[in-house]
């Protein structure tokens, strides 16, 4: 057996991968664990000429690096804003103790200044123009399949028009979740039908999204800034702007660059709220309190905009 860390069954399965992949022999000689993340343990990997970040969970249900990896190579082939590269995923041939792996270049991050975060505005609002041949050709909202967001299970599935996606695939089904989880926020089908309304004369163009875009999924490298953690679908591309605006405004050079190249459309600050409320109602499910009461004053807030 060669010596190094491969010679623990999940490393030597995951380093035998990367040698395939990359057609480069990679023999793990070292592994630092990465703090961050509640889905999954992360490891920088290296040998005496390369490294990679790894992501590594137990394989016991969907193979949910399988979908994120699927996310990063979608925004991948729009050549617009960058994200880490997936250099092979799957899981380890180690019987009842098996694990799900994904497999990145590894990025070194720097601080980043006002060009790069107007850089990043410039290049989302490509993302969100760009086509992307043979996945939207039915121009319907949604994704071919369900995905993760963070831990969550997110809907996707395909509706023609923004309104019914949004109120039943967004709000709806959060909304289930948190009842099956004994938390009735308020009676479902009455509020997925106000939601409905209210984004009714909204016809948003058909955009492919990050899905998670918060400061915690960006970061910066010498060549420029980068995404990573995406739950892409295709969706209104405002969705991802308001999420920004979430946990705290990203610097206003991103901003910027996003409206010089795809000026927001009217009434987004009355929308902006609505879908903030999906990734709050999906905190209150992953987390529970103190989110709980902070998506019901959400969900007052958007019934007084109705």
């Amino acid at each position: 057996m060669r010596a190094g860390l491969s010679d623990d069954p999940m490393w030597h399965f995951i380093s035998d991968h990367i040698s395939r992949a990359t057609a480069t022999c990679f023999l793990c000689q070292s592994k630092q664990k990465v703090t961050g993340g509640d889905t999954h343990q992360a490891y920088l990997i290296k040998d005496a000429t390369a490294r990679y970040f790894v992501k590594i969970r137990p394989h016991t249900g969907p193979l949910q690096l399988h979908f994120e990896a699927e996310s990063l190579e979608a925004i991948q082939a729009t050549d617009t804003v960058s994200a880490p590269r997936v250099i092979c995923h799957g899981v380890t041939d180690e019987g009842n103790h098996s694990h799900e792996y994904l497999v990145m270049n590894y990025l070194r991050f720097v601080n980043g200044d006002d060009a790069g975060w107007q850089l990043l505005g410039e290049q989302l609002a490509l993302l969100h123009q760009t086509p992307l041949p043979g996945r939207a050709e039915n121009n319907q909202f949604g994704w071919s399949h369900n995905n993760y967001l963070g831990k969550t299970e997110q809907c996707n599935d395909p509706y023609q028009t923004w309104s019914v996606f949004y109120s039943e695939c967004r709000i709806g089904a959060m909304l289930d979740k948190l009842a099956n989880q004994g938390h009735r926020l308020i009676n479902r089908d009455v509020f997925v039908t106000q939601t409905e309304r209210f984004l009714n004369s909204h016809q948003p163009q058909l955009s492919l999204v990050h899905g998670d875009l918060w400061s915690g999924n960006i970061a910066h490298t010498v060549k420029g800034p980068v995404v990573f953690d995406p739950a892409v679908h295709f969706a209104d591309r405002e969705t991802d702007i308001a999420m920004t605006e979430l946990f705290g405004r990203l610097p206003a050079p991103f901003y910027t660059g996003y409206n010089n190249n795809a000026p927001f459309s009217e009434g987004y600050e009355h929308r902006k709220k609505l879908y903030q409320l999906y990734h709050l109602l999906n905190h209150a499910v992953i987390f529970g309190s103190p989110y709980l009461e902070e998506a019901k004053s959400a969900i007052i807030h958007c019934q007084k905009m109705y």
